[in-house]
């Protein structure tokens, strides 16, 4: 098949266009850098370089795909520390954008990179944009198969505590305890989204994502335990003064906001309640083996 991949190659798009191509598949990945242009290559893939505002350009590239797989980043719009930046009308905008596109070239097969939270519009901070999303994306003709992908919160989201470790010797969030809840690798999301490509499309569907169900306490006695720091602690802060932290470094007032409700939408449960009604099996990356790899880049930085 003739694949396209929005994303560039970033924690899932380097894994997943290695494993299409090793498939056979002809795969072109999106790009906004042109100095990526080497790196797809070097996997054997094809690179477009554009962005995900330019609706022509992404009709253009769309027009050769039998399937398309599309995501959103905050990253893509702009730096988390500019105040003046809309970040949740900009993902929206990359939204209606995706549907132009798909409407104009005939595609009748994508696959698009929601999250968890995406279930409802309320309650979730940052993550209701994700709704938003996907409620573009529903407009399209009823002709056109999606796959809905809602993984669980990133491994790789922390890292962004390394600098917190290495400081003040501790991990801080607002929300914490022993209550486990899912945690996703994007290397299973990479391969769940490898699997569905070859799958059969038909309506509109959701799959959620997770490879391992593990508690704050329990991350942090792994992490520690991986960097030497074995009396690693999670500490709690109230939700105020992790918004003033952030606010204070200068992070973009509503999305401080958001990731503040976010966060807090994890305590008890209430961010899963919808991934429980649909658990998935859980995929092969254990958090264990993501220990292993925070443990390099921490003792490398």
């Amino acid at each position: 098949m003739n694949i396209i991949l929005t994303g560039s190659l970033g924690n899932i798009g380097k894994p997943l266009t290695q494993e299409l191509v090793q498939k056979g598949h002809a795969v072109t990945v999106i790009t906004s850098k042109d100095e990526r242009q080497k790196d797809i290559e070097a996997l054997g893939a094809k690179a477009a370089i554009g962005t995900m505002q330019d609706v022509a350009f992404l009709t253009e590239v769309f027009k050769t795909a039998d399937v398309v797989y599309l995501m959103e980043t905050w990253e893509g719009i702009g730096s988390l520390l500019d105040q003046s930046v809309d970040f949740e009308a900009g993902m929206r905008q990359i939204g209606y954008n995706y549907k132009q596109a798909v409407e104009q070239t005939g595609l009748k097969r994508v696959i698009h990179l929601s999250s968890v939270g995406a279930h409802s519009k309320l309650g979730y901070g940052t993550l209701s944009v994700h709704h938003d999303v996907e409620q573009i994306l529903n407009q399209l003709p009823s002709n056109i198969s999606i796959k809905f992908m809602r993984p669980v919160g990133f491994y790789t989201n922390m890292l962004r505590s390394m600098q917190q470790i290495k400081t003040k010797g501790v991990i801080v969030s607002n929300y914490g305890g022993d209550e486990k809840e899912p945690w996703v690798s994007p290397l299973d999301i990479a391969q769940a989204i490898a699997e569905e490509m070859e799958k059969p499309f038909e309506g509109i569907t959701v799959r959620y994502l997770a490879s391992d169900e593990v508690s704050p306490n329990e991350m942090a006695k792994m992490l520690g335990e991986a960097i030497g720091i074995p009396d690693l602690q999670w500490q709690v802060i109230p939700d105020e003064v992790l918004l003033e932290g952030m606010l204070a470094a200068g992070v973009n007032a509503k999305i401080a906001k958001g990731l503040m409700e976010m966060q807090a939408s994890q305590r008890g449960g209430l961010l899963f309640e919808d991934f429980y009604h649909h658990k998935p099996v859980l995929g092969k990356v254990k958090f264990k083996d993501f220990a292993r790899d925070f443990a390099k880049v921490y003792h490398n930085s």
